[in-house]
């Protein structure tokens, strides 16, 4: 079953510097989308282990960043970072920005960061905007369960430029996933490191 829908919606676009032929993506060099996040937790739909308390079933923020192929935030079947890890299980994202902000300084992977706010029930929307740039046009993000031991929704790597032309609308239905740190069974489970650490699957 869904648990969250994922829709982006293109704003419009700008060209103010020429793109390299070697570029893979060669629309107007800059785009600005909106997105919105739509969480389906109900317990209606999900009565197993639904968590009504302490606490509630609900989504942490949301963050993101726009990069190109040189950089990657989580992918399934890889391990994940010690940011990931982090936010997974807590909700920290100090260690993930760092991460990312590196990233951007070192190798120019790196566009934007963006970030959603957290939404306080398993069911509602959380909409953000952000900007993708022709030389990085991805978009991955985490949004962390809770309560969980360490499950989020996510996306890694939309690419959202065709060609010639950015995307005008894009909607996608997200799964859960595993980082694959903590070894709870349950929403509410206590803190049970994985050790060693597996890879990052889907729940």
């Amino acid at each position: 079953k869904v648990i969250w829908t994922l829709l982006v919606t293109i704003l419009g676009y700008a060209s103010t510097l020429p793109v390299g032929d070697d570029s893979i993506c060669t629309a107007e060099e800059l785009a600005k989308y909106s997105i919105i996040f739509t969480g389906k937790w109900s317990q209606t739909a999900f009565p197993k282990q639904y968590p009504l308390y302490r606490p509630p079933a609900q989504w942490s923020s949301m963050l993101g960043v726009t990069h190109s192929s040189d950089y990657s935030m989580w992918k399934k079947n890889e391990y994940a970072s010690n940011g990931v890890r982090d936010f997974a299980e807590k909700g920290e994202a100090w260690v993930l920005m760092k991460e990312i902000e590196e990233a951007g300084e070192k190798i120019q992977s790196v566009h934007g960061i963006f970030s959603a706010p957290a939404i306080s029930s398993g069911t509602g929307q959380t909409s953000t905007e952000l900007e993708v740039h022709s030389r990085h046009p991805l978009v991955s993000f985490v949004v962390r369960i809770v309560p969980s031991p360490d499950w989020f929704v996510g996306i890694d790597s939309l690419n959202l430029c065709e060609g010639d032309r950015w995307m005008e609308e894009v909607s996608i239905d997200l799964f859960p996933y595993d980082a694959g740190t903590d070894s709870g069974f349950t929403f509410s489970s206590p803190n049970f490191a994985t050790i060693p650490q597996d890879t990052v699957t889907e729940v």
